[in-house]
C-alpha cells in the first residue's frame, strides 16, 4: 500500500488539464474499514493536502457521527476521490473530477484494502461510476433507495453547503439515511464523536 500511495502522489496523468498542477489527495491503509469515495479536492483541500478539510468535510463528519481523529484514522476510513487533484472552477462551482483517476487507481487501491466493509459513494460522479445500473435515476432517488442498494454501497449527496436547499427539500434524508449511516459506522467499532 505504501508503494501504491507513493505512485499516486507522483501521478501527473492529467497535469495539462489542472489549473494549479497535480497534487493528488488520497488517504488509505491496508486495514481501512470504510471507503469514502468523493468527487475531487476543492481549492482549500488542494492547498492543505488534507482530504475533506473544508465545510463539506465538517458536515460529512457530522453525518457519520465521528470526530476528526476517527475520520482521519486510515484504519477507519479510506478517503478516495474520483479525481485526486483539484480540477479548477466552473460556472457553478468546481469542475467535475478528472475521468482518468478512478480507472487508473481505484481497483489497485481496493485490491490492497482487504478489510473494507462499506463503500460510501458521495455525490453523482461516484454513484455513476460504481453503480452504473442506477445511472437512469437522479441522485436524489439513488440516495432515497438506500435500503435497496446492494452491500457494500451507500449513496450520499455531496455535503457541500451548496446543497443546503437540497437538504431542506428532502427532510427524509436526516430522518432515514443519517441514522442508518451512523448505525453502520458504529457497527464496525469506529468510535463516535
Amino acid at each position: 500500500m505504501d508503494g501504491l500511495l507513493q505512485q499516486i502522489a507522483l501521478c501527473a496523468a492529467c497535469k495539462d488539464t489542472l489549473p494549479l498542477g497535480p497534487r493528488p489527495v488520497v488517504r488509505a491503509s491496508r486495514s481501512s474499514l470504510v471507503a469514502i469515495v468523493g468527487q475531487a479536492p476543492g481549492l482549500s483541500v488542494h492547498q492543505s493536502g488534507i482530504p475533506w478539510n473544508d465545510p463539506s468535510g465538517q458536515r460529512l463528519r457530522l453525518w457519520l457521527g465521528v470526530n476528526d481523529a476517527s475520520f482521519y484514522n486510515t484504519e477507519n476510513f479510506a478517503l478516495i476521490p474520483m479525481g485526486f487533484c483539484y480540477p479548477g472552477k466552473g460556472k457553478s462551482g468546481d469542475l467535475p473530477p478528472s475521468k482518468s483517476c478512478a480507472p487508473l487507481w481505484h481497483d489497485r487501491l481496493f485490491q490492497e484494502m482487504a478489510d473494507i466493509k462499506a463503500i460510501i459513494l458521495v455525490g453523482n460522479h461516484a454513484c455513476r461510476f460504481y453503480l452504473p445500473q442506477l445511472s437512469k435515476y437522479p441522485l436524489t432517488q439513488c440516495v432515497r433507495m438506500h435500503k435497496l442498494i446492494p452491500d457494500p454501497y451507500l449513496v450520499l449527496p455531496h455535503p457541500s453547503p451548496r446543497n443546503n436547499i437540497w437538504l431542506k427539500q428532502n427532510p427524509w434524508f436526516p430522518q432515514e439515511v443519517i441514522p442508518r449511516l451512523r448505525y453502520l459506522i458504529a457497527s464496525f467499532g469506529i468510535s463516535q464523536a
